[in-house]
């Protein structure tokens, strides 16, 4: 079915937009999925605040044109599925990575990051990065441990103390 000008014009500016917006994307083959299987996919997706679409290549490369993710233009061949992470970097290749388990015929094509392309074989390590909230976790942790450790020592100088006269005392109970 074709795509009146206007329509097409709207797929780029919305994708435009979201990748302008965007902390990582995905590229997708979402060749053999079915419909009920897509739907559960976007609606991970909008659980996740990931920005998921079908977009036709031609359209993919004008859309990412004068982004970071312009270097996504070279992977795009093919039926392609694509998904922003907006407000997390890993966010969108945790969705894609989770349904990719359920469903072997999703198969990624390309990740990027900071204006770089990566290959699929990277899916992983973009994965696992932290949230914010795990991320600001993990740094009051480190920032917490030197502190804790310094209070420890000076607590157990008291504690030498104490009990260096108990073992004094038991001596004398001994020796008298």
């Amino acid at each position: 079915m074709a795509i009146r000008l206007e329509d097409k014009k709207q797929i780029v500016s919305e994708v435009n937009e979201a990748a302008s917006s965007a902390l990582s994307a995905v590229l997708a083959d979402y060749r053999g999925i079915t419909v009920a299987d897509m739907t559960e996919l976007r609606k991970q997706a909008r659980d996740n605040k990931v920005f998921l679409q079908v977009v036709r290549n031609t359209l993919l490369k004008r859309a990412v044109a004068d982004t970071d993710f312009e270097c996504l233009s070279e992977a795009a061949v093919g039926p392609t599925i694509l998904a922003f992470s907006q407000e997390d970097p890993g966010a969108a290749a945790r969705v894609l990575k989770a349904f990719a388990k359920e469903n072997d015929k999703l198969q990624v094509k390309a990740l990027s990051i900071g204006g770089k392309l990566l290959p699929a074989s990277q899916l992983d390590a973009l994965a696992s990065l932290p949230t914010y909230d795990q991320a600001v976790a993990q740094l009051m942790s480190v920032m917490q441990a030197p502190v804790t450790k310094l209070v420890r020592t000076f607590n157990e100088v008291p504690s030498k103390v104490t009990r260096a006269v108990a073992a004094v005392r038991d001596q004398k109970k001994e020796a008298a």
